[in-house]
């Protein structure tokens, strides 16, 4: 009950807060594994670096704004190597890359409206990705309100630092809106002078 009202308190401060999507499920796909366990900075760099290499150029009035982002099948068909060579170690290159084929068959959709549960299932069975991207996938490229990356270092620093098993646990009581309630923890720790979300920064796969 102490931390339901807490977080009520939360959602009390910031009635506005939603959840962001995604406009391409696999370009975020791509980005969230990336990301694991690196800097929000050297995230972008990296992504900076596959669009790039592998993404198709295009003429825009922003000078920032020369590539479209690479299509699952153009880095289906790239090496692993191709990958490392941009500063990707291994594991997250073959990570993107399984994440690509399967999206280039067709065997997984990235977007909203597809069964969420098997979609997760087939995430999890991906390499590279665990039940922390999975859920955070699911939340920005499936829609789904309910996703909850109950791994996560800030949600659980947020409440106290409970063990994973019973934050699930607790946060049952938050169903459908997990989501939501991960968003508002989120935020609570956020320094508002950085330009990196807290959300971003730590991670368990």
């Amino acid at each position: 009950q102490q931390i339901d009202a807490h977080l009520g308190a939360l959602a009390a401060a910031r009635p506005g807060l939603r959840v962001p999507g995604a406009f391409d499920g696999f370009e975020m796909g791509v980005r969230v594994i990336l990301g694991q366990q690196v800097s929000v900075k050297a995230a972008l760099t990296l992504a900076g670096r596959v669009a790039a290499a592998f993404g198709e150029p295009i003429e825009t009035p922003f000078p920032a704004l020369t590539h479209l982002f690479p299509t699952p099948e153009r880095i289906a068909a790239a090496e692993t190597a191709d990958l490392t060579a941009l500063g990707i170690v291994r594991a997250r290159a073959e990570a993107i890359r399984a994440l690509a084929r399967e999206v280039a068959t067709g065997r997984l959709r990235l977007e909203p409206g597809y069964n969420t549960e098997a979609t997760l299932g087939h995430l999890k069975s991906l390499p590279g990705i665990g039940e922390w991207t999975a859920h955070y996938l699911a939340m920005r490229a499936l829609g789904w309100s309910d996703a909850f990356p109950h791994t996560d270092l800030v949600i659980r620093k947020a409440l106290g630092n409970p063990t994973p098993r019973a934050l699930l646990e607790q946060a049952d009581a938050w169903r459908p809106w997990r989501a939501y309630a991960a968003m508002h923890l989120w935020r609570s720790l956020e320094d508002p002078t950085s330009s990196e979300a807290s959300e971003t920064k730590d991670r368990t796969g």
